[in-house]
Order: C-alpha cells, then structure tokens, then sequence
C-alpha cells in the first residue's frame, strides 16, 4: 500500500464486480445483463448523433432526456436526475442526503456497494437482517436514524417488497430520506415513483442497465422531490457538470421512446425466468423467488463454490458469493432460453447426482 494514500483510502475495501470474460464464446450469467440488444432505434440514434457535434460539450441540463423520462413515469422534468450509471447516482446520494454520525440501514445481504459507500463518505450505517427465508423485516427499518436504503427487488436474492410495503417504510421516515434503488424493478414489481408527488423525503433510482439493455452506454437517474434533485445537482455540479455524454444521451432517449420494444424484450424475460426456476426446482434446486432478471438458487447436496468452478470449467459463467449467509447460494442471470438449456444440461451431465 503507497504512503502516499490518504487514510481514507486505506480504509476503503472497494466494490468487486463480476468477472468480465475475455473470451466471445461463453455463456454468461454473472453480471445480470440483459441476453438481447437494445431497440434498433438506439443503435441508428446513436449513429445520428455520431456527427461534427461530438467537439462540443454536451448540454448539462440534459433537459431533452429528463422530459422524456418525466413523460415515460408521469412527473415533471425538475424531478429527474441523470447519472452516469445508477452507481453514480447511489454515490452521489450518500453525499447529498446522508450525515457522518447517523447510522443508516440497509439489508446485511444486499448490494455490496452500499458499505463501500457508507464507508468513502463516513457515514455509519447499521446492517438489518433479513429473514431465513431472505424477506426484509420492513419494521427494522421504521425511523431509522440516518435514513434507509435498499434494492427493490432486492439483490441478490431478487425478493421484492410490495408498494404497500416500500410506503410504510418512507412514512415511518418522515424526517430522513429513503433511497429506493429499483434497478431490477422492470422484472415483476411496482415502482415507488407513483409515491414521490407524496412524499418529500422518497427518491427512487434506476437504470437503463438491465431492462432497457443499455449497460455498456452507463446511463442511471432519481426521481423525487424536486428539492432533492436539486441536492444532486449541487453534488454533480461539484464533481462533474458533463457526467453524460451527447452519444449515450441520444440512445437513452431513443430506448425510452421504443415503449414497445421495451415491453416485448422484459417480458422475454420473465417468462424465461418462470421456465427456468420450474427447470432448477425439478433438479432439487432451493430456488428463491425471484422479481428480478437472476435467479438466487442452492442445492443441498452441491457445494455451491464447486457448481461455480464446473461450470466455468464449460465457460458457462455464474455468480458466487463467499458471504456469510450465502455461500451455499449461487445466482444465475437470466439469459436467452437456448442458453439456460445449455446451463441446465451442463448441470445435469456434469452433476449427475443433483437430478431426482
């Protein structure tokens, strides 16, 4: 470690991402991807604004975007935020809304870059245990001190809370802010934005990562109060005013105006996932239900750490989480069907021992 490292950077144990394969020819199933492309309307939107523009700046309001996505969720452009990615925006919360001193919660199986965060920015926090069954206690999280934040669906179990749910924890906040991180909610639940003309102190936060496929254009933004996303102007402002640029701001729109596609490609998906955890429970699989775009899955007589190594063995890549809790759990992403056909078959041939 350098001495030239702060010691806030000493302390940091940062976020470790799934494996990125440099090989073309695997399946993968790690990172929560979404199998298809995005609408074709993306791709020649892009291609439109691939001109001479490209030496100017992008425009820092990103006005055209946040009213397209104002239109899409029925609120007014003043309350989007726009991010490089939902991790941007996440950062950018803890900062804008969280106190050094004041413990927040989140779930203690949950994403992991929540400590990471809690811990750059010093803010305390306290881990809420989930139930054996992986549900949130939503009552743990009734006036918590700092404020609350957590996946819905949560990850990476996938278990979704209801509206009704998600609401009684925010009104049992009315003084600190809860952050509701809804990156797989497109997968099976309802958004908390048709709550947030009703409370002051709800900001919800999404990504065209997953079921918009745009992971690799990095685009994510909040929807709240407007009072809050003027909070996260201010920070963005003080870090970076041209976090997007004028390329993945053309796609963003595009994917948001291709209603239909975007319909079609999640519900794909779903249905996909639905086949596949009927297929791992027929096999003896322990299958978590799931409202997301993976599936949370253990095996009583398969070390989980072991199916992951065979199956990478077969460059057939999942997920595997040496964490107290679920080390005995691996989650799979959801991919085309011809691929989780051959995932299925991989464990049948390779683990002969896990079919009934």
């Amino acid at each position: 470690m350098s001495k030239f490292f702060s010691s806030r950077l000493k302390q940091t144990e940062p976020y470790v991402p799934g494996e990125q394969p440099n090989e073309t020819k695997v399946i993968k199933l790690n990172t929560n991807e979404n199998p298809y492309p995005p609408s074709p309307e993306v791709q020649k939107a892009i291609q439109r604004a691939a001109n001479e523009t490209l030496r100017l700046y992008p425009t820092p309001t990103l006005q055209e975007l946040r009213q397209t996505i104002a239109k899409t969720y029925k609120v007014h452009q003043d309350q989007v935020f726009i991010g490089n990615g939902s991790d941007e925006v996440l950062a950018f919360s803890f900062m804008a809304f969280f106190e050094p001193g004041e413990a927040i919660r989140f779930p203690d199986i949950t994403y992991s870059f929540y400590p990471v965060y809690a811990k750059l920015f010093n803010v305390d926090y306290k881990v809420v245990p989930v139930r054996e069954d992986f549900s949130l206690p939503i009552e743990e999280f009734y006036h918590a001190e700092g404020g609350v934040i957590f996946p819905n669906p949560n990850a990476p179990t996938g278990r979704a809370l209801s509206l009704l749910e998600v609401e009684s924890i925010v009104h049992q906040n009315p003084e600190k802010v809860v952050i509701i991180d809804e990156a797989y909610i497109d997968f099976g639940s309802d958004t908390a934005v048709q709550l947030v003309n009703q409370y002051e102190n709800l900001l919800v936060i999404q990504t065209l990562s997953k079921s918009r496929s745009l992971a690799g254009l990095r685009v994510g933004y909040a929807i709240g109060d407007k009072q809050l996303i003027e909070g996260l102007n201010r920070i963005k402002n003080s870090f970076n005013s041209y976090t997007i640029d004028r390329l993945a701001i053309a796609g963003a729109k595009a994917a948001f105006e291709d209603g239909d596609y975007f319909e079609e490609i999640r519900a794909k998906i779903i249905e996909t996932r639905e086949q596949t955890a009927k297929s791992l429970d027929n096999l003896g699989f322990e299958v978590v239900e799931s409202k997301a775009n993976f599936l949370l899955v253990s095996h009583s007589q398969v070390d989980a750490e072991e199916l992951y190594n065979q199956l990478k063995e077969q460059k057939i890549y999942i997920r595997y989480f040496k964490k107290p809790r679920i080390q005995h759990y691996v989650r799979i992403t959801i991919g085309k069907p011809e691929e989780m056909e051959r995932l299925l078959e991989a464990i049948k041939k390779h683990i002969p021992k896990v079919t009934k």
